[in-house]
C-alpha cells in the first residue's frame, strides 16, 4: 500500500487544479443547478464523482496546466455531458454540451471551484445585483 507522501506526490501541484472537494453550478436555459464533486487531478487526467439534483455522476477527462483547460465527461446513469472549461483565479468556467446520435441537443454554462478558495455562486450573483438608489 502506498504511503501518504507517495500518493500526494502524484497529485497535480498547479494551484488551479487541486485534488479534493469542489463545488459548482450549471445553467440550462432558465434553470440553475448546484453540484458537489470530488475531483482528482494527476498527470493530465481528472477523475471523480459527484451529485446534483439530476442525480449521481462520474467525471473523467483531461486537463492542461500549459493551456489552463479542462475537457471532462460528466456521466449520469441516463446520459452524459461534455464539459470544456478554462481555469481562472476563481475556479473553472466553461460550457457543457449534451449530444445524442452525434449532434448537439442542449448546451449551457458551468462554474466549478475548489472548496479551498471559498468562491461561490452567491458571490457572483451579488455582484450582478443592482445597487440600491442613494439620496
Amino acid at each position: 500500500m502506498p504511503r501518504e507522501s507517495e500518493i500526494s506526490a502524484d497529485l497535480e501541484q498547479d494551484d488551479r487544479f487541486p485534488s479534493g472537494p469542489w463545488n459548482g453550478f450549471w445553467t440550462q436555459r432558465s434553470t440553475k443547478g448546484r453540484q458537489s464533486l470530488g475531483l482528482t487531478f494527476s498527470a493530465g487526467a481528472v477523475t471523480g464523482d459527484g451529485t446534483d439534483f439530476v442525480g449521481e455522476f462520474l467525471c473523467r477527462g483531461v486537463y492542461s496546466t500549459d493551456a489552463g483547460t479542462l475537457h471532462m465527461t460528466k456521466t449520469y446513469s441516463t446520459h452524459r455531458l461534455e464539459y470544456v472549461g478554462f481555469a481562472e483565479g476563481d475556479g473553472i468556467w466553461g460550457t457543457w454540451t449534451l449530444r445524442q446520435a452525434g449532434r448537439e441537443v442542449d448546451k449551457g454554462g458551468f462554474h466549478l471551484w475548489p472548496d479551498a478558495i471559498g468562491c461561490g455562486e452567491g458571490q457572483h450573483l451579488a455582484v450582478e445585483e443592482p445597487l440600491p438608489a442613494t439620496r
